[in-house]
């Protein structure tokens, strides 16, 4: 078995709109931003990840970075495939005698489409993968946070990424219903932008309102510990000269209020369609929330309010469903729902 473990190596992939992490050994080997930066006059990769994320929105003509994938899916093949292989090299930086043949489960948006699908599959085939499985985006999640997922017993998870945010109800190993939308920690980022050259005449990049997002993000005015105000850097649109405004938390909260409100229809929406033996099961258990959106302060709150069910944040939000993939790949036999 030691020999045949040189030749296969089994990694866990979560590819998502802004960040993608491998899971190799049990271990996140890899947590990088989804992007890559590629010369124009050469075709060829220059970076892939955290060092083409530092040149995002700061490139001259001979250079473009890339983001492969929106909402969720590949939208730039391509540039996905490139990215995929960067990642999976970064595992073994060392030199290999010869490649070792890959045993892939990546996880894609409960939403997706056959075409899209088939993308996904391509690009990791392209990429080294022999054997490619794929799983949902909420399965992950809740195995990720514990779940036992192949209970009679419903559970709701939400995955909040950034691309898409997946609401499904879970039970017997399968999704009961879902509901899958395009409205997640990109449109944030994007309400950020939106807000600040309307309400300040400033124009601000994708990292900074990233960054405002993260230092003072808030899904409803009233939280516990409000953050300090963030002082936010930009181009004045009046006199073009650079310039700085403070922020608080507050008007961040109803910068973002529009698309948070998106989500809380399609929770509803969810529940709607749930099965009356799972909502009672819904009633005890709760509401379960991972991804990086989760992370925004007070949305937990606001989504028990509109719901009236207790609402609980994964441990590790971030790394739910990276976690989950990796308990996947590990008991591909014992998992049905694995998609060939």
């Amino acid at each position: 078995m030691g020999f045949f473990d040189l030749l296969t190596q089994e990694i866990a992939i979560d590819l998502g709109t802004a960040n993608t992490l491998i899971i190799h050994n049990d271990k996140v080997v890899v947590d990088e931003p989804s992007i890559v930066a590629i010369d124009r006059t050469t075709g060829k990769v220059i970076a892939v990840g955290k060092q083409a994320m530092m040149m995002h929105g700061k490139t001259h003509e001979n250079i473009k970075t890339i983001r492969p994938l929106k909402d969720g899916v590949i939208a730039d093949f391509e540039a996905a495939e490139e990215m995929i292989k960067g990642m999976i090299k970064m595992i073994n930086p060392g030199k290999r005698l010869f490649q070792p043949s890959l045993r892939m489960v990546i996880c894609i948006p409960s939403g997706i489409t056959e075409v899209e699908k088939r993308a996904v599959r391509d690009s990791a085939e392209h990429a080294g993968g022999k054997e490619v499985y794929l799983i949902h985006e909420p399965m992950a999640a809740a195995i990720g946070i514990g779940i036992d997922v192949e209970e009679p017993m419903g559970n709701m998870i939400i995955d909040i990424g950034g691309g898409t945010s997946e609401i499904a109800v879970i039970a017997l190993g399968g999704i009961v219903c879902d509901k899958s939308i395009r409205i997640a920690g990109d449109d944030f980022t994007a309400n950020i932008e939106d807000y600040m050259r309307r309400q300040h005449n400033i124009l601000i990049g994708e990292r900074s309102a990233e960054r405002v997002k993260i230092e003072v993000g808030a899904a409803s005015v009233d939280i516990e510990n409000p953050p300090p105000d963030y002082a936010v850097h930009g181009r004045d649109l009046m006199t073009g000269i650079p310039k700085e405004i403070h922020v608080s938390y507050v008007e961040i909260a109803h910068a973002l209020d529009k698309s948070i409100s998106k989500i809380e229809e399609a929770i509803l929406s969810a529940l709607e369609m749930t099965p009356p033996e799972l909502s009672a099961d819904i009633y005890r258990t709760g509401i379960y929330l991972a991804g990086g959106g989760s992370l925004l302060r007070g949305l937990d709150k606001r989504i028990s309010i509109k719901t009236k069910l207790p609402v609980h944040i994964a441990d590790d939000p971030l790394r739910a469903v990276a976690r989950g993939t990796g308990i996947a790949l590990k008991n591909i036999g014992k998992f049905q729902f694995l998609i060939k």
